[in-house]
């Protein structure tokens, strides 16, 4: 908290494109560290199984608290791992598609509810996957917070070349509305994936950030940035997060006031 009476905090959401290579790791921690994150959220990690002492390959020891969806081979998989210094997390739902985890601030005993998502690539398996989306039932006055990577797009405009689904497109959009979600604007890059294919890479944006109404009202000023990709294909979303905290008014005397009828 600082002085103005304004508590901060910043979640790192990235599709890392496997987590089991000890190169990764360092890149993958540094990434953190220059992000200042409280709370990570990694997708497609790639891996089935993890414990306390992994966690210390990929970020500082101040992230000792975590929950996983295991990868199925080496396909899919999400962590997500937090301060436990900061917050408190309780899972709510986990399945094939994604975690949400109900986190509540110690400072404060604040909560609210992110969801961590990996879609699949598949039109049947993104089928499923918008269909569970508009499944999930959150309380409209808890605020709440969804993030990953969808691998789908809004419009076509969300990819540097002609191409896309405009029927996948308008099934995530009915998602979104049917859900009554809002889209945090990425600030810094247009899209967040390539296929980094030289000279002429396929450009497009599949990693999103969308928040409800109460999330609004709560945490008005949250941003998201986009930060370097290495060493994924995918760029790291940094979504800050704060709310104001009002200042007690402090009531003052001036002497000169008594000389005054």
């Amino acid at each position: 908290m600082n002085q103005n009476g304004l508590r901060s905090w910043n979640v790192l959401s990235w599709n890392v494109r496997g987590i089991n290579a000890p190169w990764k790791w360092n890149a993958i921690r540094n990434k953190v560290v220059e992000s200042r994150c409280d709370i990570i959220c990694l997708q497609e990690t790639k891996k089935e199984g993890f414990d306390s002492q992994f966690l210390k390959n990929v970020c500082p020891n101040e992230f000792d608290a975590f929950d996983l969806l295991p990868s199925i081979g080496a396909s899919g998989g999400i962590l997500i791992a937090w301060k436990s210094s900061l917050f408190s997390g309780e899972r709510l739902m986990i399945n094939e598609f994604g975690i949400t985890t109900q986190f509540t601030s110690l400072h404060d005993n604040r909560s609210w509810i992110l969801t961590c998502v990996y879609g699949p690539c598949s039109t049947e398996g993104k089928q499923a996957f918008t269909a569970w989306m508009k499944s999930i039932h959150i309380p409209q006055d808890s605020a709440w917070i969804i993030t990953g990577d969808f691998n789908l797009m809004r419009k076509p405009k969300n990819r540097n070349k002609l191409g896309g689904s405009i029927s996948e497109m308008a099934m995530f959009n009915d998602a979104i509305s049917f859900l009554g979600l809002n889209e945090i604007e990425l600030i810094g890059r247009k899209f967040t994936w390539s296929n980094q294919q030289h000279p002429s890479p396929l450009l497009e944006k599949l990693d999103w950030v969308f928040s409800n109404a109460a999330w609004t009202i709560s945490f008005p000023s949250t941003s998201v940035k986009a930060l370097g990709m290495e060493p994924s294909d995918h760029c790291p979303c940094l979504i800050s997060i704060s709310t104001s905290i009002p200042r007690r008014s402090p009531f003052r005397f001036e002497n000169y006031w008594l000389k005054n009828e």
